[in-house]
C-alpha cells in the first residue's frame, strides 16, 4: 500500500515511478552536495566571464528557457580539467568538465549534453533514486532480522543488478529524450545530438568515460535518438 501511494508519472513521458522524498527533502541534501562539490573542485572552477564560462552558460540559459523551470535557482559552472564529463546535482547545480568540449564539437553538441542533464533536473531523477535507495535499505533492515547475513549481501548484489542498474539506465534513456526535445525547442538542431554520441564512442576506445557510467551502451542511444527524432 505504501509503495502504491507513493507511485507518480513522470512528465512527458508518463513513466510510472517510486517517489518517497519530497521537494524540501531533495532541497536540503542538494544544498549539502552542491556545497561539498564546490569545494572539491576549488581552484578548478573557471572565473566568471572566462570564454568557456560565457560560452557554456549562453547555451544552458537557451536550454533552460526552453524547459520553463523559472522557479529553480538554476546555477551553471565550468570545471577546468581532462575529464571528459558533465553532471548535475538536485536544485539545477549544472557542472561540465572543459574535456568534454571538444567531444561537443559546437553549440548544438553542447545542447545535447546540457539538455541531457538539464532533463534529470526536469524528471526529478535524483529524488526517484534516492527513494529507491531508501526503499531498498528499508527492505533490507527487515531482511535482516530474518535472513543469513552472507545471503544478504548476495541478495544486495543481485538488487543493484536486477533493479538499480536498469532504473539507472532507464532514467538516462529518458534524460536522453527529454533533452532532444528541450535542444529543439531552444532552436538547436537535435540531428546534431546523433554526431555528439557518434564521437563520444568513437572516444570510449581511450580512458573509460565517467560520464558514461551505468548509462545505456552509446550504440542503442544513438539507434533511440535516430527514432525519437521525428518528434523533435
Amino acid at each position: 500500500v505504501y509503495y502504491q501511494a507513493h507511485l507518480e508519472e513522470a512528465p512527458v513521458t508518463g513513466r510510472r515511478r517510486f517517489i518517497n522524498v519530497s521537494a524540501q527533502q531533495e532541497a536540503q541534501i542538494s544544498q549539502q552536495a552542491y556545497m561539498e562539490t564546490l569545494a572539491q573542485y576549488r581552484g578548478q572552477l573557471v572565473p566568471r566571464g572566462a570564454p568557456a564560462d560565457i560560452y557554456v552558460r549562453r547555451v544552458a540559459e537557451r536550454v533552460i528557457r526552453a524547459t520553463g523551470m523559472a522557479d529553480v535557482e538554476w546555477e551553471v559552472h565550468v570545471i577546468h580539467s581532462p575529464e571528459r564529463n558533465a553532471f548535475v546535482l538536485p536544485g539545477g547545480k549544472v557542472f561540465v568538465f572543459t574535456g568534454i568540449l571538444p567531444i561537443t564539437a559546437n553549440e548544438d553538441g553542447l545542447a545535447t549534453v546540457l539538455g541531457h542533464e538539464i532533463a534529470h533536473q526536469y524528471a526529478r531523477h535524483s529524488a526517484e533514486k534516492l527513494s529507491q535507495a531508501n526503499l531498498l535499505s528499508l527492505i533490507y533492515i527487515l531482511a535482516s532480522f530474518f535472513v543469513d547475513p552472507s545471503i544478504l549481501q548476495l541478495g544486495r548484489g543481485m538488487a543493484s543488478l536486477l533493479t538499480v542498474l536498469p532504473n539507472s539506465r532507464e532514467c538516462e534513456s529518458e534524460a536522453d529524450y527529454l533533452g532532444l526535445l528541450f535542444m529543439a525547442q531552444a532552436c538547436y538542431d537535435p540531428r546534431e545530438a546523433v554526431g555528439l554520441w557518434q564521437r563520444m564512442k568513437s572516444a570510449e576506445s581511450g580512458a573509460p568515460m565517467q560520464f558514461l557510467n551505468t548509462h545505456p551502451s552509446t550504440g542503442s542511444r544513438i539507434e533511440s535518438i535516430r527514432s525519437w527524432m521525428p518528434q523533435a
